[in-house]
């Protein structure tokens, strides 16, 4: 049987629990400005600056237009790649505005 300070180290750490070199924390992507950021968190802020029918003029979508929520829009949005590519664009173009 072997004393815990005798066991191995878990990888990635060394003796005083700071990571190695090379195992550092992953940084933001540069070339990606969504990294990071949720689809609901995309959808809740467009919603707050927008509301559900202003979101539904910019982006002509059922889930938007007709009876909306976040739970249906996050649905759609998450099986369908145009329309959350439209999503996205449009989140992108109001955080360049501010």
């Amino acid at each position: 049987m072997t004393k815990k300070a005798d066991a191995e180290p878990t990888p990635g750490d060394d003796s005083q629990g700071q990571p190695r070199p090379g195992r550092e924390m992953p940084r933001a992507h540069p070339k990606d400005p969504l990294h990071g950021i949720t689809l609901q968190t995309v959808v809740e802020e467009l919603h707050a600056r927008y509301g559900w029918e202003e979101l539904g003029r910019r982006i002509p979508i059922r889930c938007f237009t007709h009876e909306p929520s976040l739970g249906s829009s996050l649905t759609f949005l998450r099986r369908t790649p145009w329309a959350r590519s439209q999503v996205e664009a449009l989140f992108l173009r109001t955080k360049r505005e501010k």
